[in-house]
């Protein structure tokens, strides 16, 4: 390295010492935003466009293992949703068009998934649906909605859309 290079060199690492900013701490600060970046999907804008049909598939496998018990195999939720059962809680409501799903936006719907209705309505409100953090993956959760989503005629599923955009 000749002496112009090393007093470059010098000048540089003096600058960056100046800045605050090593090599490994731009490397932590990277690490942290992507870290943090993988969390805030559940409070981020949905994201545009439609699902694939695979992405739709997959909503309909994980929606048969882990919602099809409540919510029924053809998304017609349980009897008398809109009453009050014994326990005070509210039965599963329906997903398809005769439900209140698609009054929702698409954030507000993968909280409810991710934390469970009673974490999100809060106050004390009681619920039996259990939030998913554990058992499902943001994809998941994603394809789920998907899925869910895919079976509304256009007429909720535009409003669906419009509630997602203002949200």
């Amino acid at each position: 390295m000749t002496h112009k290079q090393s007093t470059r060199a010098q000048a540089a690492k003096a600058r960056a010492r100046r800045r605050g900013m090593t090599l490994k701490t731009a490397v932590a600060v990277l690490f942290g935003a992507v870290t943090l970046g993988a969390g805030v999907w559940l409070f981020a804008p949905p994201r545009a466009g439609f699902a694939s049909a695979d992405e739709i598939a997959h909503g309909s496998a994980v929606y048969a293992e882990n919602c099809a018990s409540c919510h029924g195999a053809n998304l017609e939720g349980q009897p008398n949703w809109q009453t009050p059962g014994p326990n005070g809680r509210y039965p599963a409501p329906p997903h398809d068009r005769n439900g209140h799903t698609w009054h929702h936006s698409d954030q507000v719907l993968a909280q409810i998934i991710y934390y469970g209705t009673a974490a999100m309505v809060g106050n004390g409100y009681e619920s039996d649906m259990p939030g998913f953090s554990s058992t499902l993956s943001e994809a998941d959760i994603l394809a789920v909605l998907a899925f869910i989503k895919s079976t509304w005629p256009e007429r909720e599923a535009a409003f669906q859309r419009q509630v997602t955009q203002q949200n």
